[in-house]
């Protein structure tokens, strides 16, 4: 029988199944489980997410190229403005002191992200400042960046969800996830600042409530992955700070989002469904006929107008006359114009409430409206009343009577005149 000379040929000692499965399972938690380490690894990831000068001279050079991209109603050089954004690592910051209840650091992270859109807000309100010697002009961007999509709340969430498993998993910088965030949060800032500079109605509270819900949106989903992968306080008042604070962004996400509107009106059961048809009936043509004639029940021919307008009846009646000798007279009845919209830039017109007033709606080339006949000039430029059918719904307002093409032209646009016979007696 023969023994090892020392330690050294001695066999390794392997730990049981279960320990390895313990060490294997710790290495993969990412978030330390003492709480030594869980403050070590808080304070890294503090120290990356505070706010830097960096934040702020990119968003001013972001602020910049947005600005001009809704002057000259470029979407590339949005979509470039948006490549300049800064890394919003401050954001990823304020899920975290969301989740762990840090308030100071929530505070500061806030605020950080508060100035850099309000940077991106000032620089949009001077380009608005600028184009206003140049009105009117087509700017479909602002309109477009102004109202909430909900294609755009689904690529923040994921975009949210995956810069904050990629800020905490990697040292690297997660630039695209960043970039998909800032194109939610900077171009409603921006769109905001020029609707308000150029004196657009409607376009800066809408952009600025955008900019919040968008906000609110992805810290709720950020704040969601980092509670997923274990991130929360242990302590008694930061747990009770860290629902406050969550209960805070849900709420905002829901009043802002409409969803609490929408909810309460379904629990009363009101479901409103607004329908509206547009009917013209011109006056009847009148036909002697004798004292004694007897009037033959109507026929109410159909007459399909261009797609877009309902269909309107014109209804031949008998009407009897006390006398047998009628005298005819000619009586004129106004007759519907309806024009195309052919704009030579933007794809489209908007339609507003007063010449040059509120925005109400935008009309695509192709379109057909009607034309109600009103004009009235505006800083040079004509403006036309007319009338259109968006989306199930008929609605009147103003448009630049260049982008209108009608099929027959008529003089200062007023409707046309068709003479129809009518008995006197």
């Amino acid at each position: 029988m023969t023994y090892p000379d020392s330690e050294q040929s001695l066999p390794p000692h392997e730990p049981p199944p279960s320990a390895r499965a313990r060490r294997r399972r710790a290495r993969r938690r990412l978030f330390p489980s003492d709480a030594e380490g869980q403050a070590s690894f808080l304070a890294a990831l503090a120290r990356r997410a505070y706010p830097s000068a960096e934040l702020f001279i990119f968003a001013v050079l972001c602020g910049a190229v947005i600005g001009a991209g809704y002057l000259f109603n470029s979407q590339a050089i949005l979509l470039f403005g948006v490549l300049l954004a800064p890394l919003l690592s401050p954001w990823v910051g304020l899920t975290i002191a969301v989740v762990t209840g840090s308030l100071r650091f929530f505070l500061q992270t806030l605020l950080a992200l508060l100035i850099s859109a309000a940077l991106v807000f000032g620089i949009g309100l001077l380009a608005g400042f600028a184009s206003r010697p140049f009105q009117p002009l087509t700017l479909d961007q602002v309109y477009i960046h102004s109202q909430l999509w909900w294609a755009d709340l689904t690529l923040l969430a994921l975009a949210a969800i995956i810069l904050s498993i990629s800020f905490v998993r990697s040292e690297e910088k997660p630039y695209l996830p960043s970039v998909m965030l800032a194109y939610n949060l900077f171009l409603p800032a921006g769109a905001a600042g020029f609707g308000l500079g150029a004196g657009l109605d409607g376009t800066w509270p809408q952009g600025a409530l955008v900019f919040l819900t968008n906000l609110a949106w992805a810290t709720l989903f950020g704040a969601l992955a980092l509670a997923l992968m274990r991130f929360r306080s242990h302590s008694v008042s930061g747990a009770f700070a860290s629902a406050i604070l969550f209960l805070i962004v849900a709420a905002v996400v829901v009043q802002l989002t409409g969803f609490g509107r929408w909810a309460y009106a379904r629990a009363l059961g009101l479901t409103p469904t607004p329908t509206v048809t547009l009917t013209m009936t011109p006056s009847p043509l009148s036909t002697p006929a004798p004292a004694s004639a007897t009037p033959r029940p109507s026929l109410t021919p159909t007459f399909a107008l261009p797609p877009g307008l309902e269909q309107f009846t014109v209804t031949p009646s008998l009407t009897p006359s006390p006398s047998n000798t009628p005298t005819p007279t000619d009586t004129v009845e106004p007759t519907p114009v309806f024009a195309r919209i052919e704009s030579r830039e933007g794809g489209g017109a908007f339609m507003r409430e007063t010449p040059n007033g509120k925005f109400l709606a935008t009309l695509d080339n192709g379109v057909v409206v009607e034309v109600l006949g009103p004009t009235e000039e505006v800083n040079g430029v004509t403006w036309v009343q007319i009338a259109a059918i968006k989306n199930g719904l008929r609605m009147e307002g103003w448009i630049i009577q260049s982008v209108l093409l009608t099929a027959t032209p008529v003089v200062n646009w007023e409707p046309s005149e068709t003479p129809t016979r009518t008995a006197t007696p």
